[in-house]
């Protein structure tokens, strides 16, 4: 497939490339949007380069089939260190694209996203990952997390996931309370016990993606008073609070600002929003859930370029 260059039609195309989704928004050069197309996770650090190929090429080529963007902007974790950046660009070369390209963390695009048109503020970003960013009036920026599930995640659908998995093992073997988790948690990923979950866990490597999904089961076992998943979730939101927090004191509001909440652990966890909001602390933040695709921000990146 070979896309036109930036001379092209003035058609663009924003994507938020994320670990269990790839959203990809066509929009006119008025910023209108024309089609949307969906697919896999894309995500360097989780899918690895391959598939994160595989998932932007169909992605382009189903929209090049409605209009061929001249200019692109990707948002995906990671794409604020020079070696992803690198990669990806090269990914998009092999693919064909010519056009005029910016690349952007996810935090990034959500934040456009959400704080039109000024674009000054915080989001805190839950999805298989999590991440706090903020910019403030005098261009300023500064990050929070963002490390990955070995070195942090905290607060994040694989962090809240894997923390319902090793309750459920505690509780199995005596270590831990007994759970409403278990029952959930067994029907979500076909297991019948502990002994079965174990080796798809460890021989048949559980998709990250499948942990992060749990984090809905947590919501629904917290609704249902288990007191396992309650404390689960008040652990998520302290951990989301601290690197927001983190990010406010390196920045300088003397404005009322928003506080965007993205991800889609807030979308299936709307206990975790709430309590966000509730403890964040930040007399000038104006917190709220991003209640569109991030997707629409690295559309008004690209609009830019």
């Amino acid at each position: 497939m070979t896309l036109p260059a930036g001379g092209g039609p003035p058609f663009v195309v924003g994507i938020d490339a994320g670990a269990t989704k790839t959203v990809a928004l066509l929009a006119d050069d008025k910023g209108r949007i024309l089609a949307q197309a969906r697919g896999g996770g894309a995500n360097l650090h989780v899918q690895g380069e391959a598939q994160v190929e595989g998932v932007l090429r169909a992605l382009l080529a189903e929209l090049s089939q409605i209009a061929a963007p001249a200019r692109l902007c990707v948002g995906m974790a990671g794409l604020d260190r020079p070696h992803d950046e690198e990669v990806v660009r090269e990914i998009l070369a092999r693919i064909g694209y010519a056009g005029r390209l910016r690349l952007a963390n996810d935090a990034l695009i959500a934040l456009v996203a959400g704080a039109p048109p000024a674009r000054v503020g915080i989001v805190v970003l839950s999805g298989t990952g999590s991440i706090a960013y903020g910019v403030d009036p005098g261009g300023t920026i500064a990050r929070s997390g963002g490390f990955g599930s070995l070195l942090g995640d905290e607060g994040s659908g694989y962090w809240l996931g894997n923390h319902a998995l090793r309750a459920v093992v505690r509780a199995s073997d005596g270590r831990g309370p007994s759970t409403a988790l278990t029952p959930m948690v067994f029907e979500a990923l076909a297991v019948a016990s502990v002994d079965e979950l174990v080796p798809l866990v460890y021989e048949h490597h559980l998709p990250r993606s499948a942990v992060a999904a749990l984090a809905g089961r947590v919501e629904r076992a917290r609704a249902q008073g288990d007191g396992v998943a309650s404390e689960l979730l008040g652990r998520a939101a302290q951990e989301l609070v601290l690197a927001g927090q983190a990010v406010a004191r390196k920045l300088h509001f003397d404005k009322p600002h928003p506080v965007v909440l993205a991800g889609g652990v807030f979308q299936a966890c709307p206990s975790l929003a709430r309590m966000v909001t509730d403890r964040l602390g930040l007399p000038l933040a104006r917190p709220s859930v991003l209640d569109r695709e991030p997707a629409h921000g690295a559309v008004a990146l690209a609009l830019e370029l």
